[in-house]
């Protein structure tokens, strides 16, 4: 299983991001590995979302096609 995140009561998307990566650049990383709550914007505590990796070697902030 991988890493996990179990939020607190406010959590939103962007902090999250924010504090799992240290940037708010991946919430949509953070987005597509929890398809099914993309309907929430502001969570309640307790839901158990999937944290996926980063991936290494290619320069976060280049456009996809670099």
């Amino acid at each position: 299983m991988g890493k996990t995140y179990v939020t607190v009561q406010g959590d939103m998307w962007d902090a999250i991001s924010y504090r799992l990566y240290c940037s708010e650049k991946y919430m949509g990383l953070l987005m597509q590995a929890n398809m099914e709550y993309l309907d929430i914007f502001v969570f309640s505590a307790g839901t158990v979302l999937a944290v996926p990796a980063l991936e290494t070697g290619k320069a976060a902030d280049m456009p996809p096609w670099r």
